[in-house]
């Protein structure tokens, strides 16, 4: 589908550049999840069929990110999917983390110096060089909450490796309009309910298989079988050999606004969303004779910017002390021109 087509599927009030708090649903989306909240409210049908798009959701986050579909576990929260991570984690194991990090992929780390586990945080723009033979584990965005900042994934990779480092990833501000591939690292996570525009409580991990074999999965229950309708009741433990051993129990009605998301980003494709979504970014920049930049998400420090956009009808965040502005694909020129004149008038 080209993206002028897809965009006739959102509907957006004017001024909406705040993707980067919360992703507004397609109307694919949006009907599928009126559609089972009636069947809820009756009783008209059973759950497996709302657990279907569970599935198709898993399948479309990994066509997105270039994994195999058995190597992407589904979940709540990104902080949810680190978790096991972060337990396995030796006690004396150092894990380098950027010193801005989103807490969801500082505290899990955190929350392990008890056992010994040591985090040391370093600039972003130092992180690569900070990556030695004391480091175990690298953990990054892959785009910066506070400023949109892209990290150089390649690069960290790269250090890591050389470093026999595992490579953990957050691309929850990527992934959606930033084409990335994440067989390269040893775990990316997302939260879905930013650029791939599902519902709160639906989160993705990748998990390489090597990276498996060393974690233990404390959350196992009936969905992470191997069959998980023979799954119900009773031993022996019969785990899914593949990733979905550390799925949680879907909350089935965020699957189902989410497989619509995906899979029409995935037949959009995140290149042509890219060049969109930058594109819009870089507008706003110039308008405010700032430099261009590669990220949909930008900071600007403008004073009293956020009264101003208020003012005006434009939704952004505050993040850091700066204005955050963040463009997707049903943000239009008219959005970017009514916070640019917000902004210099």
């Amino acid at each position: 589908m080209e993206l002028a087509q897809a965009q006739r599927l959102w509907h957006p009030e004017p001024g909406w550049l705040n993707t980067a708090s919360y992703g507004l649903p397609p109307d694919s989306s949006w009907d599928a999840l009126q559609a089972a909240l009636a069947d809820w409210r009756v009783g008209r049908t059973s759950w497996e069929g709302w657990d279907e798009a569970t599935g198709r959701s898993r399948a479309a986050f990994a066509a997105l990110v270039g994994a195999p579909v058995a190597d992407v576990t589904v979940g709540a929260t990104a902080a949810q999917l680190l978790a096991p991570i972060a337990a396995a984690m030796p006690a004396g194991a150092t894990v380098v983390v950027p010193e801005v990090e989103f807490t969801t992929n500082l505290f899990p780390w955190l929350v392990q110096a008890e056992r010994g586990v040591r985090v040391r945080t370093v600039a972003l723009d130092r992180l690569v060089d900070a990556i030695d033979s004391d480091t175990d584990l690298v953990a990054f965005s892959l785009v910066q909450s506070a400023d949109g900042t892209v990290a150089p994934y390649d690069r960290v990779v790269a250090a890591a490796r050389a470093h026999d480092a595992l490579v953990v990833v957050d691309a929850t501000q990527a992934c959606g309009w930033l084409p990335f591939d994440a067989t390269l690292a040893d775990a990316v996570v997302v939260a879905a309910y930013k650029w791939l525009m599902a519902p709160r409580g639906v989160a993705f991990g990748y998990l390489a298989p090597g990276l498996r074999e060393t974690l233990r999965p404390d959350t196992a229950s009936w969905y992470a079988g191997q069959d998980p309708h023979t799954s119900y009741y009773g031993p022996p433990l019969r785990l899914a050999t593949d990733a979905r051993r550390f799925d949680l129990s879907p909350a089935w009605f965020s699957f189902v606004a989410a497989a619509p998301a995906l899979e029409l980003l995935a037949e959009v494709g995140t290149a042509a969303v890219r060049a969109y979504d930058v594109g819009l970014a870089n507008r706003f920049l110039t308008g405010l004779g700032q430099p261009e930049g590669d990220s949909a998400i930008v900071a600007v420090d403008v004073p009293q910017a956020e009264q101003r956009l208020a003012r005006a009808g434009v939704r952004a965040a505050v993040r850091a002390g700066q204005v955050r502005a963040s463009f997707h694909l049903y943000s239009t020129v008219q959005d970017v021109d009514l916070a640019l004149a917000a902004l210099t008038d």
